[in-house]
């Protein structure tokens, strides 16, 4: 609403606006002094108020001639009034509006807060029933077993299936909406897995077929046998079972086939009770035939057998019998029982672990099931060890069969394929006792040789000797690896009864220089074939040198003794008398010291020819032989200055002959002349 502008003129008030007159004031300030001229202050308060009432009086008129402006002041203040009344009802109006709408916006806000939330639980219960209605939608499909759909497929229906379940522990109505449906569904898909599975298992039977191909296809459909088992217990185990029985026998006719035509193609003829290393060399006629090796010491030689246990050979190709006899190969037997025992490592090893992950067992159970598939096989096999060792005399091939067993169940261990250890136990304790009893039949065999039975004598190594070294240069050498203690103390006793059989022998010989002479060659010969095949740290090599060292030494003594014996005896007397202080008692002994210097000035030449050439005589190792002339004119030289250190003596210096000795400068360097070169 506008307000009048025509009653709103402007208000002049005049004289009556005291406030814009500045004259009292002044006025005041001018009275101010004339208190302080000793005026009569009634006089001037009359004054004053003459003053007041003409100005009062004046005031009046200017109000009276004002009074038409004053009217029309009224006026515009009651429409000012009339003004803000109304504007006043307004803005009540509009606080009353406001009102209302703070009302109605929290009640919308009130609503909006319980829309969203129930929103929310829409949303929340439209996840649960999306999925809840997914997993009830069941889709029917019928593909062939073998595809890939069929499979997935199968696994949606495993995840309905178990839905179901958690479902009717809830007691879900909509469960039994698809009960029925799911059911059929089940019994269809555990007929096909279980026809597709009986299939497979049956084409294992089939002649000449490998196995390990229908196998790998029913390892890559292990779901079918999982779904069986989580489905259809009864039929998961008939599965099993057939599976077992197929696979049981497959294995035992397989390899009781393979183990037999492998027999065929082994040496006709074997070590007997007979061939032990005391019993007098005579030739075998025919033993290990196809090719023939016709003589008894080829037992206890190791030669290329040892070749077996190298890698290589050790996991190598198995032995095929049918073109090892168009080829007309004979073979020794730890190489059949390499092959043999290849083949049941590495078809055990590939079962386990197919049983292992194809029916879902583990630890005992696992065990369990591979015992019941190969049982059987494992039976024949230590049947026919049982057989084999009960009659074995070879303790070569016996030996290096168990070695075989404990690096083939290293490897088991390194698969950490734990299937076969029982297996490798019960071999290992047929073979070590049959090894133990061969190694003392031979021990016994050696502690009652008769030397006198076994020919004329020579100083040459004996052809027991070279078997007792052959055989335990083979036994230490196959045993580095996996050391036995049982080993080692067995090969310890026999050792004794063999260097005592070479005592006995030597005792044989009339002359200490022939005793001495075999006892170094079959020392010798024994340390060098042992040494081929063993440390050089190992006891019986230690042993051998030992012994070796001190018959060499003897000897050399021995062929000192004849052109050089009188010189010696008249140093080591000398020297003993030397340290009793009591050397004067071969001061009139001149013409026995002329006799000794000058004997050797002119023989020693030839006595130093003489033995050298007797001495390679006498040795079938020119190595040995060369040693032990070193050895023997180094102990000459060691003499020859020992008689120099006698002479030099105050006893013997006043000796014309003394000037006759050789220098021994120059003995050395003639002597050194004569040391043969092999």
């Amino acid at each position: 609403m506008q307000p009048d502008t025509d009653a709103m003129a402007p208000l002049t008030l005049g004289d009556l606006d005291l406030t814009t007159d500045k004259f009292i004031l002044d006025e005041v300030d001018g009275y101010i002094p004339a208190f302080f001229q000793g005026v009569d202050l009634r006089h001037y308060s009359k004054q004053v108020e003459g003053e007041l009432q003409r100005i009062e009086q004046a005031s009046i008129k200017d109000y009276i001639k004002e009074s038409q402006n004053i009217a029309s002041l009224h006026n515009q203040i009651t429409a000012c009034d009339s003004i803000l009344e109304r504007m006043e009802g307004m803005l009540s109006g509009f606080q009353s509006d406001l009102s209302s709408i703070s009302s109605e916006i929290q009640t919308l806000q009130q609503q909006s807060v319980s829309m969203s939330v129930r929103l929310k639980n829409r949303q929340a219960v439209h996840s649960h029933l999306s999925q809840l209605v997914d997993e009830l939608v069941v889709v029917i499909v019928d593909n062939p077993v073998m595809e890939q759909e069929f499979l997935e497929q199968l696994h949606e229906l495993n995840n309905k299936i178990n839905f179901a379940k958690e479902l009717s522990f809830r007691e879900t109505l909509s469960c039994s909406d698809i009960q029925d449906i799911v059911d059929h569904l089940k019994i269809k898909a555990v007929t096909k897995i279980r026809e597709f599975i009986l299939q497979k298992i049956d084409s294992f039977r089939k002649p000449m077929t490998n196995y390990q191909i229908p196998q790998n296809t029913l390892f890559k459909y292990r779901f079918f046998y999982q779904f069986l088992l989580a489905n259809e217990r009864t039929v998961a185990k008939e599965i099993r079972d057939v599976y077992v029985d197929t696979m049981s026998k497959i294995y035992y006719s397989y390899f009781k086939s393979y183990s037999g035509r492998l027999l065929k193609v082994q040496y006709e003829e074997v070590a007997d009770k007979d061939d032990l290393m005391g019993v007098e060399d005579t030739a075998k006629k025919g033993f290990f035939s196809k090719p023939s090796l016709k003589s008894r010491n080829t037992i206890f030689t190791l030669g290329q057998r040892g070749a077996v246990l190298s890698p290589a050979e050790l996991e190598g190709p198995i032995l095929i019998p049918h073109t090892a006899q168009r080829g007309d190969c004979r073979y020794p037997y730890e190489t059949l029982f390499r092959s043999q025992h290849y083949a049941l490592l590495d078809n055990g090893c590939r079962e386990f672990l197919f049983l292992s992950d194809f029916f879902m067992v583990a630890g005992n159970s696992a065990l369990d099931l591979f015992n019941s598939v190969m049982g059987k096989t494992l039976s024949l096999f230590l049947k026919s060890m049982s057989t084999y060792v009960s009659d074995c005399y070879d303790s070569i091939a016996v030996f290096l069969c168990i070695h075989i067993i404990l690096r083939f169940r290293a490897i088991t261990t390194k698969r950490a394929i734990p299937a076969l250890d029982k297996y490798w136990e019960a071999v290992l304790e047929l073979l070590w006792p049959r090894f133990e009893l061969i190694l003392e039949m031979n021990i016994q065999s050696i502690r009652n040789t008769d030397p006198q039975k076994l020919g004329v004598l020579d100083t040459r190594p004996h052809y027991i000797t070279r078997r007792y070294e052959e055989f335990s240069s083979a036994i230490v050498s196959i045993n580095q690896t996996f050391t036995s203690e049982r080993t080692h103390t067995l090969l310890g006793q026999l050792q004794v009864e063999v260097e005592n059989f070479v005592l006995k022998m030597a005792a044989e010989f009339p002359s200490r220089r022939d005793q001495l002479i075999f006892l170094i060659n079959n020392y010798d010969m024994m340390l060098n074939v042992l040494m081929e095949r063993a440390a050089d740290d190992s006891k019986e090599v230690e042993g051998f040198q030992q012994l070796l060292q001190a018959r060499s030494q003897e000897f050399i003594e021995e062929i000192l003794s004849s052109p050089f014996g009188g010189m010696i005896a008249f140093v080591k007397a000398s020297e003993a008398l030397i340290e009793k202080g009591q050397l004067d008692r071969l001061k009139n002994d001149e013409a026995q010291i002329t006799q000794l210097i000058r004997g050797f000035s002119s023989t020693w030449k030839q006595s130093v020819e003489a033995l050298s050439q007797d001495v390679m005589r006498s040795f079938t190792n020119f190595k040995n032989g060369t040693g032990i002339i070193q050895g023997a004119l180094t102990q000459l030289i060691q003499y020859y200055h020992g008689f120099h250190k006698v002479l030099s003596q105050p006893t013997f210096r006043s000796l014309a002959v003394r000037s006759e000795l050789i220098n021994l400068h120059h003995l050395m360097v003639e002597v050194k002349k004569h040391k043969p070169n092999f």
